[in-house]
């Protein structure tokens, strides 16, 4: 890559290496969203979402999705749920001037300050760990529904302008479908598919 070399044909030179905290190493394109937790029936509402190759750090992409979520009111929000990408003390302290907790996987050292113990004692407390669990039956399955839904798994397109433009067209369609089966007292989940077939 450095070299500009493409070894074989087929290969989208846009997309980049990446970390992912629950997949390992990929090639690619990274969806960034927030949602609700399962709050309206059992469906997790996507609120904002981004797309970036797959080199570009989670936590870099935290507050440009949140400062975007005032779009909801903040006010009922109490906590914000992150895999371990987030972890990253200008985070905490960002999500508390927004009157929230930031909650996600904290590591302890043997050099670990105070006021990180705290976030260690509350993640690893019963509330913190109810809280982080919210995330696994929220946010990953919500992922794998709209790629599934939209069918960008594996993406049908190529360059990072075209990959953007389909991924988030496809959340923005979501949340229509949402709008649209609440609206009319659908909130299976498996009517956004059944909805999205009948248009």
């Amino acid at each position: 890559m450095k070299k500009g070399i493409v070894p074989r044909s087929g290969i989208d030179t846009d997309a980049r290496w990446g970390y992912s905290h629950t997949k390992g190493w990929v090639f690619g394109y990274k969806l960034h969203l927030t949602s609700t937790t399962a709050a309206i029936g059992k469906i997790a509402v996507p609120l904002t979402a981004d797309v970036t190759t797959a080199n570009i750090p989670d936590n870099k992409m935290y507050i440009p999705l949140t400062s975007s979520s005032f779009v909801f009111p903040l006010f009922s929000l109490r906590y914000m749920v992150a895999d371990p990408g987030y972890d990253a003390k200008e985070l905490y302290e960002y999500s508390k001037g927004l009157g929230m907790d930031l909650v996600c996987p904290v590591k302890r050292y043997k050099t670990t300050s105070k006021e990180r113990l705290e976030l260690v004692c509350f993640y690893e407390s019963v509330l913190g760990q109810t809280i982080y669990k919210q995330r696994g039956i929220s946010i990953e399955p919500l992922i794998e529904h709209i790629k599934s839904v939209f069918r960008i798994d594996p993406l049908p397109v190529h360059g990072f302008h075209k990959v953007s433009a389909i991924v988030l067209l496809s959340v923005l369609l979501y949340q229509l479908m949402v709008y649209y089966n609440c609206k009319t007292e659908k909130i299976n989940p498996k009517s956004i598919k059944y909805t999205l077939g009948t248009w």
